[in-house]
């Protein structure tokens, strides 16, 4: 089974904001835990990921955007 994870540089290109929101963003409660904490940073599951920005950002959401491929 392969995992796919989002670090902070995933999380800044797919949310469209800067690092120092990508930390904000993080930062909250509502936000998943993340899998793990390794030396480079944090990684999330990014299904984890997907399911805060479609409750969250469902503008963002994966097919909201009919240009996304």
């Amino acid at each position: 089974m392969v995992r796919r994870l989002y670090g902070s540089a995933e999380l800044q290109e797919r949310l469209q904001v800067s690092r120092a929101r990508v930390v904000q963003i993080t930062s909250r409660p509502d936000f998943p835990e993340p899998f793990d904490r390794l030396a480079g940073g944090a990684v999330w599951l990014v299904e984890d990921v997907e399911a805060w920005i479609a409750e969250h950002r469902p503008w963002q959401a994966q097919g909201a955007n009919p240009d996304e491929s």
